[in-house]
């Protein structure tokens, strides 16, 4: 068990605390999965009045981007300053120890005296004995306020979060009615006269109907928002309290929330610092500030606001206070799997372009998950395609796979619909934002490349998940999974990489080259058929899977169907799930073992939790090659 004794010793520093009541309070308003649908943001349907009075006496920052498309990822990155793809949280409903080193960064504003509080959302994607959390909080709790501090003259870190945003208040009746009971009449909006309807969704009642509720429920929020910075006034606070406002992601709509696309990521953010605390030219009210931010950005900012010194580890880099670096040139975010399913995509942004390198190019983007799928919208976007009566820029996102790489001008293409990476006239951007992207991989050691499987393993071994492409005798290992991993999508030009690959003493290596093999797959089977077939015997379990996903590509199937239904009935949770999906993408191939597919129905001791992954992804297979209709939860 790790043990933080740091925050002990710092309290018992005579004058510490006396020293910290100079320093302003911060209070932070975050709310779920709402885009910039505020008006400070320029949206000219919504209804903020609150918020927009908050930005109007701070700064806007109209350039915000989180680390990912969903949550707890990002909650995780943004409470450690850290990428989730660093420190082993990206996967959703996932849960990673940290090393040592890596705090929550309240901690270092509990030892610098402050009264921490969090109301009460957490969701860092931590396992519940993690010791970094212990230190985190005076007060988590759905009671956690400022005004709780025994000491009122104790500068205070506090944190509200606003659940009803969201994207159950969208697709809930009885969760929408309630959070906007309250809305007057004239907080209504028409869903035929919002104009900020994109193109890829379908042009029906019930899809307008949701895209409206969103509104209405930010307005609620808004009031929210209000009501506690009410309080902070009510209580002769307002002037010395610095107060941000933002979102963990996206919008939860298809295309959205999960997604790496403007629509997913790009956030408000709106901080006020009182007249006390700012800094001569770089605060100045009612302005908008276009610098890149990410919300990885959020913790050292707070820390720098606080005249807290920055530890070194730190991924993110502050955009407020004293001594900040150059701007951002670049956002970066990932995408793992989410759910029951894998899709593994990274992103660039700059001021003016997003480049998405798509790793799992076979997979489509609208993949089957019981979540989305319960919501109106994907109801009528697939109950459309699958009758042939979408339009066509929906139906792009049920394309039967995705491009390797897509490349948006976002200025003039705000929806990014036109993909430009085989243009040509972009072709240099597209090569620049490419290595950048690789760089990053590179720099961060990316544990998302990582099978999940290896992860669970490798962080019993080493105690956590940052440390897997740190601590190792393989000083090489980093940088050929980043490599192999790139190679994988990159077709019949990389085969002879793939098939080295497959003896590389490093299973995710192996892995990745299998994959990217039957990525090739018929082209490849005379060269690799053989080599696959002794793969199938691999030492780890992920390598095996991979190897007989890439023979049924290669219209091989026999042998591969054995591994994939022996693992499914006895592998470990994660090698289950990889097999159950494999099963899934292979269509009518997967018809000989429809059996062993109906047992992985049944429930398994892990089911509690994560292990109803399984079930809902062989249910989906089975209802689709029995043309059954068979619900799950």
């Amino acid at each position: 068990m790790k043990f933080r004794s740091v925050f002990f010793v710092l309290l018992a520093i005579p004058g510490l605390l006396a020293s910290a009541a100079d320093r302003p309070n911060i209070l932070w308003l975050s709310t779920e999965d709402i885009s910039p649908h505020i008006g400070f943001m320029g949206d000219p349907h919504a209804i903020t009045p609150h918020l927009d009075q908050l930005a109007n006496e701070g700064v806007v920052f109209n350039r915000t981007y989180t680390s990912a498309g969903v949550c707890a990822p990002v909650r995780s990155a943004i409470i450690t300053g850290m990428y989730q793809s660093s420190i082993g949280t990206q996967h959703m409903r996932s849960a990673a120890y940290l090393p040592d080193h890596i705090e929550l960064f309240p901690s270092y504003l509990r030892q610098a005296g402050y009264y921490t509080s969090n109301n009460s959302k957490t969701d860092y994607q931590l396992p519940k004995d993690e010791p970094a959390a212990e230190g985190a909080w005076d007060d988590s709790s759905g009671k956690g306020h400022w005004r709780n501090r025994p000491d009122k003259n104790q500068p205070f870190f506090a944190v509200f979060n606003f659940g009803g945003t969201h994207e159950s208040g969208i697709e809930s009746d009885d969760k929408y009615r309630d959070v906007t009971a309250d809305l007057a009449p004239e907080h209504r909006q028409d869903p035929q006269a919002l104009t900020t309807y994109p193109p890829y969704y379908p042009e029906t009642p019930a899809a307008r109907d949701n895209w409206k509720r969103n509104y209405e429920l930010i307005t609620a929020m808004d009031t929210w928002a209000g009501d506690l910075i009410q309080q902070l006034k009510d209580d002769g606070l307002y002037e010395n309290t610095i107060i941000f406002f933002w979102s963990d992601h996206g919008i939860g709509l298809p295309r959205g929330k999960r997604w790496l696309y403007e629509s997913g990521t790009h956030i408000p953010l709106a901080v006020r610092v009182p007249d006390t605390f700012r800094i001569p030219g770089q605060i100045t009210p009612g302005t908008v500030d276009s610098q890149l931010v990410s919300s990885i950005d959020f913790a050292p900012t707070v820390l720098n606001l606080a005249g807290i010194d920055l530890p070194d580890y730190l991924e993110g880099q502050p955009f407020l206070g004293r001594d900040l670096p150059a701007a951002r040139q670049y956002i970066y975010g990932a995408r793992d799997r989410m759910d029951e399913r894998y899709d593994i995509i990274r992103m660039v942004r700059d001021q003016r372009f997003r480049y998405i390198r798509n790793y799992e190019p076979l997979k489509t983007y609208y993949q089957y998950m019981n979540t989305p799928e319960k919501g109106t919208t994907m109801a009528d976007l697939r109950r459309l395609h699958d009758a042939g009566k979408l339009a066509p820029i929906p139906s792009q996102f049920f394309a039967p796979r995705k491009p390797v790489e897509e490349l948006y001008e976002v200025g003039s293409d705000p929806h990014e619909i036109n993909n430009l990476a085989d243009d040509p006239a972009y072709a240099s951007t597209l090569a620049r934002l490419r290595e950048v992207h690789l760089q990053w991989v590179r720099d961060t050691r990316d544990t998302g490349l990582i099978p999940e499987p290896i992860l669970v393993t490798e962080e019993k071994r080493l105690g956590n998940r940052y440390d897997i492409l740190r601590q190792n005798d393989d000083p090489t290992f980093s940088q050929r999974l980043a490599h192999i991993a790139n190679q994988a999508s990159n077709g019949p030009d990389a085969l002879p990489e793939l098939i080295a690959a497959l003896d590389d003493t490093q299973p995710s290596v192996r892995y990745w080259g299998a994959i990217g093999i039957g990525n090739i797959g018929q082209p490849a089977a005379n060269q690799t058929a053989a080599r696959l077939t002794r793969a199938l015997q691999d030492p780890d379990v992920i390598v095996q899977v991979a190897a007989a996903r890439a023979l049924c590509n290669l219209g091989k199937p026999a042998k591969a169907l054995t591994v994939l239904t022996a693992v499914l009935d006895t592998g470990a949770q994660w090698e289950r799930l990889h097999a159950a999906n494999v099963l899934d993408e292979i269509d009518e191939q997967a018809r000989p073992v429809l059996a062993a597919m109906h047992a992985a129905l049944e429930p398994r001791e892990e089911l509690e939790q994560r292990g109803k992954y399984v079930v809902r992804v062989i249910n989906r297979a089975l209802n689709q090659l029995e043309d059954t209709t068979r619900q799950v939860r």
